[in-house]
């Protein structure tokens, strides 16, 4: 199973949303909340890219957020990747 990784922050739907998809799925991942984190948030932005919430790896491989992380889910391909 690879590794999953998501920058959350406490109140934003979209994390829920995502990690609801994961948690309906019994994928377990590390959550890094950046609420209040400055450090962590540049950290995130810096890998990702980008300064929104959540930010989603699957093993080495940068997702996006929850709508890409949804996309994969809908086009039957999130199990493959989540199994290599």
């Amino acid at each position: 199973m690879s590794k999953v990784v998501m920058y959350t922050t406490a109140w934003c739907p979209f994390c829920i949303r995502a990690k609801s998809l994961l948690d309906r799925k019994g994928v377990s991942y590390e959550e890094i909340p950046v609420d209040g984190k400055p450090a962590l948030r540049s950290e995130m932005a810096t890998k990702a890219g980008r300064t929104s919430v959540p930010q989603i790896w699957i093993g080495d491989e940068h997702v996006g957020g929850c709508d890409e992380l949804h996309a994969l889910e809908r086009a039957g391909k999130l199990d493959a990747m989540l199994s290599a």
